[in-house]
C-alpha cells in the first residue's frame, strides 16, 4: 500500500464517523419527532434572535438617519419575535411547519409549471415528478395541521440526515476500496 493511498484512508476516517453521527443523528430525529421539532424551532428562534443582533449592529452603517431607524426598528423586531418563539416553542413549531407546507405548496407549483414550459425537453418528466411530490407533501403538511407539526419538520430533517450519512458513507468506503486497489 502507498503512502498516497495510506493518507487517503486515514483521511476518510474522520469523514467517516462524520458520516455515521449524520445518519445516528438522522434516526434520533425520526425516533423522536416532538422532541426534535420542538429543539429545531428553538434553534430557528436563536437563528432569528441572530438576526435581530446583526441587524442592530449593521444599522450604524446605514448611510441616513432614516436607514439607521429602519434597520434598528426591523432588528428590534426580529429579536422580539424571535424571543418570542423561543419563549414558546410549541407555537413555534406550529408555525414553522405551517410555512414549510406553504413553501412546499409554492414550490411544488412552480415545479410542475415550469414542467409545462420545458416539457419538450429530455429529463422534464422528473420535474413534473418532483413537483407532484412536493405538493403531495405539502398537502399532507397543510390538511393535517396542526397535528402535522409533532412530526413534520423532524422527519423531514431525520430523512435528510439519514441519507446524508448513508450516502456519504457509501462514497467513502468506495474511495477507500480505490484507494486501496491503486
Amino acid at each position: 500500500m502507498t503512502t498516497d493511498s495510506l493518507a487517503r484512508q486515514r483521511g476518510t476516517g474522520w469523514a467517516m464517523v462524520w458520516a455515521v453521527l449524520l445518519a445516528i443523528a438522522g434516526l434520533i430525529a425520526l425516533l423522536v419527532p416532538l422532541e426534535v421539532g420542538i429543539s429545531i424551532a428553538i434553534v430557528l428562534s436563536c437563528l432569528i434572535i441572530g438576526a435581530g443582533i446583526l441587524h442592530l449592529i449593521f444599522a450604524v452603517a446605514a448611510g441616513s438617519f432614516g436607514g439607521y431607524l429602519w434597520r434598528t426598528l426591523i432588528g428590534i423586531l426580529y429579536m422580539v419575535g424571535g424571543i418570542y418563539l423561543f419563549m414558546h416553542p410549541v407555537l413555534s413549531l406550529l408555525s414553522f411547519t405551517i410555512v414549510l407546507g406553504v413553501v412546499f405548496l409554492v414550490e411544488g407549483v412552480l415545479q410542475i409549471v415550469t414542467f409545462f414550459a420545458i416539457r419538450s425537453g429530455p429529463g422534464s418528466g422528473w420535474m413534473l415528478f418532483d413537483g407532484i411530490v412536493t405538493v403531495l407533501l405539502a398537502a399532507l403538511i397543510l390538511f393535517h395541521w396542526p397535528s402535522s407539526a409533532a412530526w413534520a419538520l423532524s422527519t423531514i430533517v431525520g430523512i435528510n440526515l439519514l441519507m446524508s450519512g448513508i450516502t456519504r458513507f457509501m462514497y467513502l468506503m468506495a474511495h477507500r476500496r480505490v484507494a486501496a486497489a491503486t
